[in-house]
């Protein structure tokens, strides 16, 4: 192993860390700190944000433990954490672009900036840096939808069958409350502006696009170390 491999491997241990480590501190702040609150307590892992942290932090744990045993991992272990890779983009994008605007100061509290921010930021950078040797191919993109499908439907149940995400709320972020004013298919001029089917139809392009932007950045780092 040379000297450019060794402070690879050490970075990405440092950032696997990172990430278990926000994660489980935010996800604990996010249930504990929030206990009180309209939608605190155990309702934080119906949530999106907290599965894909939990999640992330699982593939960074397992990670670390295959870095340790040095054993060669095949496709499947690389499209899972490229597909937990945009996934965890995905909790971060929305939250500081779609949902904190909407929340005002109480945004960006501890909790919100670790499960939002640090552990993204930390996760994706660890994906860039572990994954751009490896042969990842453009077929995979497709994977990144699965969450945030499965996502939509667990949130759909819970809509027609009356789960608390909140508080008397049945729907865990306003773009998946199909009973709005925009409803499924419409549109309108004040939130949630569009209907749910046209969010999750935008999200699952969005993501498509993010996954074949990583790929890309893959491609070129490894054309770059050849």
């Amino acid at each position: 192993m040379n000297a450019s491999s060794k402070l690879r491997r050490c970075f990405s241990y440092t950032l696997k860390t990172i990430v278990i480590i926000a994660a489980a501190v935010g996800v604990f702040l996010s249930a504990y700190a929030g206990r009180n609150t309209f939608m605190g307590g155990s309702r934080v892992f119906m949530y999106f944000t907290i599965q894909s942290n939990i999640a992330v932090a699982l593939i960074s744990l397992i990670g670390c433990c295959l870095m340790l045993t040095k054993k060669k991992v095949g496709e499947a272990w690389h499209v899972i954490q490229f597909v937990g890779a945009v996934a965890i983009t995905l909790t971060g994008i929305v939250f500081g672009f779609v949902l904190a605007p909407t929340l005002g100061v109480n945004a960006w509290n501890v909790q919100n900036t670790l499960t939002h921010v640090v552990v993204p930021i930390a996760a994706v950078v660890d994906f860039l840096i572990v994954a751009y040797g490896e042969n990842i191919r453009k077929k995979n993109v497709i994977y990144v939808i699965i969450p945030p499908i499965l996502y939509a439907i667990y949130a759909a149940i819970g809509y027609v069958r009356g789960w608390d995400f909140a508080l008397g709320i049945n729907y865990p972020y306003f773009f998946l409350n199909w009973g709005s004013p925009a409803g499924a298919f419409g549109f309108t001029k004040e939130m949630p502006y569009m209907g749910t089917a046209w969010w999750i139809l935008a999200l699952l392009i969005f993501l498509i696009i993010v996954g074949c932007c990583y790929l890309m950045i893959i491609n070129i780092n490894r054309k770059n170390r050849r």
